[in-house]
């Protein structure tokens, strides 16, 4: 019987090796340094190709399609990010795996939160609609510190509408990280004149609060700062008319919130 010793041995019982018997690759739509934006601290942030999700709002269109990346082995990815860790543990920060949808690729995703955790001491987040969390094992949970879960509308019609999806998986998602106790940072996207009636946002308000683990909401104001890549997609931007909201109408969503003893940044 071979004997495995240092990152070998390591290797060999990370989620993707359980599964493949090697070291997994997926497909890479880039990855990058952020602040403020990808979880608490300053990330490596990686992007995965590939999304089940068609947002009309979604700035990163060109992340849709799994083809539309590099092939690029995990040891790529853990290599990059071994350049930042000291920086990025001062910070506070850590890893992020985004996409794109990451769980569509749920043994890359898997073997990188895994590697990023425990190879080099990471803190590890995992960015999702939550369409797809039945891909994501209870392994894969145990290597996520925080979940940045988004969830688009309350109203069922209006989230078909957003993304050409139902709601109800991604809302089971979320009552299993509340059953796991996995700490959630829930987002969701103020759209004038789609997303924006309060009836709507109390619906998200009233689960979110029912839920436990939700430490933080980021309201984000809707912006058209993805319209371009629409365009040179060759694609229709059907929100190129609706404005962005003003102070007042994303402060009126936090207070929704605030008032449910959830915390809206």
């Amino acid at each position: 019987m071979a004997v495995l010793l240092g990152a070998d041995a390591a290797r060999a019982f990370t989620p993707a090796a359980a599964a493949t018997r090697r070291p997994s690759e997926g497909s890479v739509h880039s990855w990058d340094l952020s602040t403020g934006v990808d979880g608490p601290g300053t990330r490596f942030v990686t992007f995965l190709s590939g999304c089940p999700l068609s947002c009309l709002y979604c700035h990163n269109p060109d992340t849709w399609k799994m083809r539309g990346g590099t092939r690029t082995p995990a040891d790529a990815v853990i290599a990059e990010a071994a350049k930042y860790r000291r920086f990025i543990a001062a910070s506070g920060g850590g890893a992020t795996v985004s996409g794109g949808e990451p769980l569509l690729q749920p043994v890359f995703a898997g073997e990188l939160l895994h590697r990023m955790k425990h190879e080099l001491g990471l803190h590890t987040a995992l960015d999702t609609s939550g369409f797809l969390g039945v891909r994501a094992t209870d392994a894969l949970l145990r290597d996520v510190d925080l979940v940045l879960l988004d969830i688009k509308s309350w109203d069922r019609e209006t989230y078909r509408r957003v993304t050409g999806r139902p709601l109800r998986p991604t809302l089971d998602f979320a009552q299993r990280l509340a059953g796991l106790g996995k700490e959630v940072h829930l987002r969701f996207v103020l759209v004038p004149g789609l997303t924006d009636a309060r009836e709507n946002i109390e619906g998200v308000a009233s689960f979110a609060a029912a839920l436990g683990n939700v430490s933080r909401v980021d309201v984000l104001p809707f912006h058209r700062l993805g319209e371009g890549k629409w365009r040179a997609l060759g694609m229709d931007f059907t929100l190129h008319d609706t404005p962005s909201p003003d102070a007042e109408q994303v402060a009126a969503a936090k207070e929704v919130f605030a008032a449910r003893g959830l915390t809206a940044i």
